[in-house]
């Protein structure tokens, strides 16, 4: 795909940071009204010549971290980011940006760790050891979950004519990572049906900052003030994290129990609990599953009939197990198709550790220690050079010989072909993700044949509203 980076060309990296102040503030708006966050990378791409370019990146001025970035836009150098021999992931998940400790109980979350520091691995092999604890529940436990998620699209349907699916995903993944933590239903604790909520606003409140309302009533200069000059509070929602903590810390005691026993103090370990579950696990199935079923419900019958007939051969073969999913090539295909196309973690960034050089397809580059590297993922796993057509959802993308590409969806801070362990920063959940899209889609075609559905925009990934949903012939579930 590329060549080895002593053949190619050294290039000095192009772009620049215009002036102090306003160079930052004339990239921002940029950013976010002028040109809007997809133009802004394709027009500074087809400028310079190059998928290795420097920018500001958001939010910038006032938020007391250097907005200064070197932009890796493309399959080959974005693979520097996750090389820890050569990057430091410390502080960097919200990029030029860190949110106040106030918002995750004064600690520093393991998401914001580098796995150079002690308390990383610690935390890393926590996770790990956790969710391996509870493998033989993920499956069980999420049928249970999509059961009640389905009754509700079918209920709303029936009732409306139509059923907006973030609602239902939302509660239904609240349940699911609960439960699975927890080994009770949030609505036996003080939380009740308010968990997604509590969430939702916990998480705004932390990337305020980062994020764009789009709204028309509201001017630009005036929405830039709000959000992103000056960072939101944690007293705004004190009181509905304390909520969240305190249904952990009393329900998730034999988890507590466990990692006290690695040496991590009880209210450190439960606030890591709760940002694993709110804003890792919860955060990603809220963005996720409504863009999975977006774009197997906007790729039309054909494959919804391609999709069902795999599935209910293999299941009627094999029923709905680990070894059954596995056997599911095109289910599995659309599912990486799914997190190529629209990852659920649009963003990285690394700061370099000492000078060294990288590449691109065409050229090298040299980088000097401390610079921030920052990947923009929607681009990076759309590289013409890597897919053909890779603007398109295509199912079967990764069946057969062409499966070897998941080695380019980054989706999970780490190459799919990788598992995680407690030395990198991959999500530990990588692969209960892909396992839980499978499932969502096998219980989906056991269930039912085509459906259509409409399709929005939301601060947090996409809205799915369901306008049809046609009920197979044959119950197969």
């Amino acid at each position: 795909m590329s060549s080895p980076i002593s053949e190619l060309p050294i290039r000095q990296i192009p772009g620049d940071y215009g002036l102090p102040f306003i160079g930052p503030i004339k990239d921002r708006f940029n950013y976010y009204y002028t040109q809007g966050e997809l133009q802004f990378f394709k027009a500074r791409i087809e400028k310079y010549q190059s998928t290795v370019f420097r920018c500001n990146m958001p939010p910038g001025p006032f938020m007391a971290r250097d907005p200064r970035v070197i932009c890796l836009l493309d399959a080959v150098s974005f693979q520097t980011l996750l090389d820890n021999s050569k990057v430091e992931k410390k502080d960097v998940l919200d990029g030029t940006f860190m949110p106040s400790t106030s918002f995750t109980g004064g600690y520093r979350a393991c998401a914001y760790l580098d796995p150079s520091e002690p308390n990383h691995a610690t935390l890393k092999g926590f996770y790990l050891s956790l969710l391996s604890k509870k493998h033989d529940l993920f499956i069980p436990l999420f049928l249970q979950t999509l059961s009640g998620l389905f009754s509700g699209l079918e209920d709303e349907i029936s009732a409306k004519g139509i059923s907006n699916f973030n609602d239902l995903n939302d509660t239904a993944s609240f349940e699911f990572v609960f439960r699975l933590l927890c080994d009770k239903s949030p609505l036996e604790t003080d939380i009740g049906p308010k968990g997604p909520k509590l969430v939702d606003l916990w998480i705004f409140c932390q990337l305020a900052p980062l994020i764009t309302l789009g709204s028309k009533f509201i001017p630009n200069f005036l929405e830039d003030l709000l959000l992103h000059t000056i960072p939101l509070p944690f007293f705004v929602v004190k009181s509905n994290y304390n909520k969240l903590y305190d249904a952990f810390y009393k329900s998730a005691g034999s988890i507590l129990d466990e990692a006290e026993k690695l040496g991590l103090k009880r209210d450190e370990a439960c606030h890591n609990l709760v940002f694993l579950a709110g804003f890792n696990a919860y955060g990603g199935m809220k963005a996720l599953f409504p863009s999975l079923i977006k774009w197997v419900g906007t790729a039309g019958e054909d494959l919804h009939r391609r999709l069902a007939d795999e599935i209910r051969a293999v299941v009627k073969r094999s029923g709905v197990t680990f070894t059954a999913l596995n056997e599911m090539s095109l289910t599995k295909s659309v599912v990486y198709e799914a997190l190529r196309i629209e990852p659920p973690v649009p963003y990285q960034y690394a700061k370099a550790k000492h000078d060294f050089k990288i590449q691109n397809h065409d050229s090298s580059f040299l980088i000097k220690k401390g610079e921030m590297l920052f990947g923009y993922q929607p681009i990076v796993t759309k590289d013409p050079k890597i897919f053909e057509n890779p603007d398109e959802f295509v199912p079967d993308r990764f069946v057969g010989e062409n499966e070897k590409l998941i080695e380019y969806v980054y989706w999970s801070n780490g190459r799919q072909t990788e598992d995680p362990t407690v030395g990198n920063k991959q999500c530990p959940a990588k692969d209960l993700v892909v396992i839980l899209c499978r499932l969502m889609l096998v219980e989906f075609f056991l269930k039912y044949d085509t459906f259509e559905v409409e399709i929005g925009k939301l601060l947090l990934g996409s809205s799915v509203v369901f306008k049809s949903l046609t009920k197979a012939t044959t119950n197969h579930s």
